[in-house]
């Protein structure tokens, strides 16, 4: 398993977000989480990268301004523990999030951007090559390369996200809301676009408000509410259970 999560709990001060969640992503698997909005979906991916443990470090210092963050349970990468280390380190063991709705550095351009996705690599041959396979899996960004960032529209905002994600050639790639806030037609071909990526052998933990989107994607699902994993399968194993769709999934 490249990825395990066994009981981790994270409370900011009284309130918990997760609560004893566990879950597994296998090597090469495209692995969806649903849920209702407030489930913890984006604490559960925030947890997994260590920022978690980066806010942590920050309510020591502003302890009037921030909640009081806890952080039990463990998160194994690889077969190394991870929720002690610090998210600089854990992106260099190749597991990395794309944030909901992105977050360019929006003064930068469409190439410093993806440029700043690949800071660990040393190859300046090897960035180009990278450069090269972010331009033919999204054209767009070739296009509006000399662009700054902050003038893409959402959808190229988060195809900029993800691709700066992959410039850094992930073992793991933690999407998280990739659908938020696009038209149908441009959430069709970013459906396009991920699914490439995933084939081209790249393991894929994918968050998603719109469960028929990550139905469509993933290879098993995870249901998240009120930070609890509730259930887990197939899209079809899920959809079989009315309670599970009715519920908690709003089908």
């Amino acid at each position: 398993m490249l990825l395990e999560l066994r009981d981790v709990t994270v409370c900011y001060d009284t309130a918990m977000i997760l609560n004893e969640t566990s879950l597994g992503v296998d090597s090469g698997e495209l692995v969806g989480i649903v849920g209702p909005n407030g489930a913890g979906k984006t604490t559960l991916l925030r947890t997994i990268a260590g920022l978690i443990n980066w806010e942590r470090e920050i309510t020591k210092g502003m302890r009037k301004e921030l909640a009081n963050i806890t952080l039990q349970g463990s998160i194994t990468f690889d077969g190394e523990r991870i929720d002690k280390l610090p998210a600089h380190q854990i992106v260099r063991k190749g597991l990395i999030l794309c944030p909901e709705r992105g977050r360019p550095f929006r003064e930068m351009t469409v190439t410093d951007n993806l440029k700043a996705g690949a800071y660990l690599c040393k190859d300046p041959k090897e960035m180009s090559r990278n450069l090269e396979k972010v331009h033919e899996l999204f054209p767009v960004l070739k296009e509006r390369r000399n662009q700054t960032s902050g003038t893409l529209s959402g959808g190229e905002r988060t195809m900029l996200a993800i691709a700066r994600a992959l410039m850094h050639q992930p073992r793991l790639l933690c999407i998280d809301e990739p659908s938020t806030g696009l038209a149908p037609k441009v959430k069709d071909d970013l459906f396009k676009r991920v699914k490439e990526i995933y084939e081209s052998g790249i393991t894929i933990l994918l968050v998603e408000q719109d469960v028929g989107f990550a139905f469509d994607l993933a290879s098993r699902n995870y249901v998240l509410s009120r930070g609890r994993v509730i259930a887990g399968g197939t899209a079809e194993e899920l959809l079989k259970d009315e309670l599970i769709r009715k519920t908690y999934l709003g089908l």
